[in-house]
């Protein structure tokens, strides 16, 4: 792409800015407020939410009046943030939030979360896989914490997903579930896809699409890793093992949505996942050409999308469909 092609994109991307930011400042008519329609009021799980775009994702949805259980790994940390996002509501804000811990890396932590969200709300309406990790920056792509990276951003994800959907109480407005993404996970990315292309074919077929394939992609990358056999040219260019983990989330989503798609009226669940932008955050290094806080809009527009509206295995930025 040269030079007016690069401007011509960065102007495109801020006008859709522009747009979103339009688009977020209109509010929700009475009728597409689902969640003000349920009693006892509808409950959101935020999963690594004590900073960043977790956290501006817990703080819009207490704000549209949904309870929501703020989780995070450090119990300090998630308690202050709690603490914060009901401190600084506005006063005629019904704002409703909790901390509770969590670690979706871990497997005994995730059975006692949903033990307790079971026993304490009986169940859930809205489930936002947040957490993540990512060790590189800048010109940066180590895989010295691929294991860790995977572990959370892929696992965690499928593991929470797995121990929530269950969870998901009945309702005539469906339930919800939010992965958050990126655009480096494309399987068929212009600038940052997979190497083999028989396996992009079949990620992106769903009669080919399963569980196996995917975790099967998993097992050789970080085999490869260990072994020191990984190449660029096989695996994206960018943030690898960031990447990859985000590739397997895409594709898990779709998949999930397969599954759940023939489920009768009163029992829909809603899966998508979603790019938030280069965000200026933690993870980023601050380098990011966002706020948080526009990062989490489209995350929080799927979560609180009307059922008519319902929509399922897609992939989103902006707040518009992108390929995956």
């Amino acid at each position: 792409m040269g030079k007016k092609g690069k401007e011509a994109a960065r102007e495109r991307r801020e006008q859709r800015r522009r747009e979103v930011t339009l688009l977020r400042a209109l509010p929700y008519e009475p009728h597409q407020r689902w969640w003000d329609h349920l009693s006892p009021r509808a409950v959101a799980v935020v999963t690594g939410a004590n900073r960043g775009m977790g956290f501006e994702a817990a703080r819009q949805l207490a704000l549209h009046g949904l309870h929501v259980v703020l989780t995070s790994r450090d119990a300090a940390k998630g308690q202050e943030a709690a603490a914060r996002i009901l401190a600084e509501a506005p006063g005629e804000a019904r704002v409703s939030v909790e901390w509770r811990q969590l670690d979706v890396a871990d497997a005994a932590s995730v059975e006692a979360f949903a033990a307790w969200a079971l026993e304490t709300h009986g169940g859930i309406h809205v489930l936002v896989n947040n957490a993540g990790v990512n060790f590189n920056k800048g010109p940066d792509n180590s895989v010295d914490f691929a294991e860790q990276v995977i572990e959370t951003n892929y696992y965690g994800m499928k593991r929470m997903t797995d121990a929530m959907i269950p969870l998901m109480k009945p309702s005539p407005y469906g339930a919800r579930v939010v992965n958050v993404s990126s655009r480096l996970g494309r399987a068929n990315g212009r600038r940052n896809r997979i190497g083999d292309a028989s396996l992009r074919d079949k990620l992106l077929n769903d009669d080919c699409l399963s569980e196996q394939l995917i975790d099967e992609m998993i097992k050789r990358f970080l085999e490869q890793v260990r072994q020191g056999t990984w190449s660029s040219n096989q695996w994206p260019q960018m943030y690898t093992d960031y990447s990859v983990s985000k590739l397997a989330v895409n594709a898990y989503t779709r998949l999930v949505s397969r599954t759940l798609s023939d489920r009768p009226e009163g029992q829909k669940i809603y899966i998508n996942c979603f790019c938030p932008g280069w965000v200026k955050t933690d993870m980023t290094g601050w380098e990011g050409n966002i706020s948080a806080e526009e990062g989490a809009d489209t995350g929080v527009w799927l979560a609180l999308l009307p059922c008519e509206q319902g929509t399922h295995g897609k992939f989103f930025a902006e707040r518009r469909e992108i390929s995956f």
